[in-house]
């Protein structure tokens, strides 16, 4: 377990142990374990690969939704979404069938429940929609989803918003393009798409717990989306210990403190084991 890891103390490269040689020494795995357990507040980041064990496929991995079928994205497009009825209905057909629905939370969602439950979890900011960190018993105060979720609707024209499950039975019922009731607007998921603004709210929450934490956790992030991977920049500018634990590499790497690349369900629990 963990035999892939590249720790890199405090920042020196002449530190670096090879990402890619094979077991790594108990020390090692016990000096990550050592940050963790000496955080006094620790923020954690998670992005889509902290669900794939929960049967929720992520974007853009080798069985991505997107390296899949890329033009899924233009569900995720909101220029695209508004101009073209079709999108919309595929888009509604995709969310009755949505893994989110089913799917149960998993050992890297419990992992940070524990680290929660001894008084040092600052924040989970999460990139996810799918309600997986509150299912697993993570506060709900302390989960910031920036980029939406998918249990609830937003009406583009007047923002009325309303449970996902009532749009969900209309388009099980026929209707193939919901429009919101209040005003005949179109109709979304209450999520964050390409082309439209995020929720300040959040925004502010998510840089405040990226500035005010002693160690980053990043989890199942690409690091490839702004401006959730602008926390990290936040946390390294101010000195703050990122530990990165991801299936593939992410422009971050190198400036992390310690980096990851063991499937999140296994690492995840080990390196938190010691809290």
């Amino acid at each position: 377990m963990l035999h892939r890891l590249a720790a890199y103390g405090q920042r020196k490269r002449s530190d670096t142990v090879d990402a890619m040689s094979g077991s790594i020494s108990p020390s090692d795995l016990t000096r990550v374990r050592g940050w963790i357990d000496a955080a006094r507040q620790v923020t954690a980041l998670t992005g889509a690969g902290i669900s794939t064990d929960s049967g929720i496929p992520d974007f853009r991995g080798p069985n991505g939704v997107w390296t899949r079928d890329p033009g899924a994205e233009a569900m995720v497009t909101l220029q695209t979404y508004v101009a073209d009825p079709a999108v919309r209905e595929r888009a509604w057909r995709e969310r009755l069938g949505h893994a989110a629905w089913t799917a149960e939370p998993n050992a890297g969602h419990r992992a940070l429940v524990d680290l929660e439950r001894t008084g040092r979890l600052r924040a989970i900011v999460t990139q996810n929609i799918d309600g997986l960190h509150q299912r697993a018993g993570s506060s709900p105060e302390r989960v910031i989803e920036i980029h939406g979720t998918i249990f609830e609707t937003e009406c583009l024209g007047c923002g009325a918003r309303g449970p996902m499950e009532e749009t969900l039975r209309r388009v099980a019922a026929g209707e193939a393009d919901p429009a919101c009731r209040a005003c005949g607007g179109v109709l979304k998921s209450a999520t964050i798409s390409f082309g439209q603004a995020m929720d300040e709210h959040s925004l502010r929450a998510a840089y405040s717990a990226a500035a005010d934490c002693d160690l980053l956790l990043a989890v199942g992030t690409s690091l490839t989306v702004h401006p959730a991977a602008g926390l990290v920049d936040v946390a390294h500018g101010l000195g703050t210990r990122v530990v990165i634990v991801n299936a593939g590499p992410t422009p971050y790497d190198e400036i992390a403190d310690a980096v990851v690349r063991e499937p999140i369900g296994e690492a995840l629990p080990a390196l938190l084991a010691a809290t």
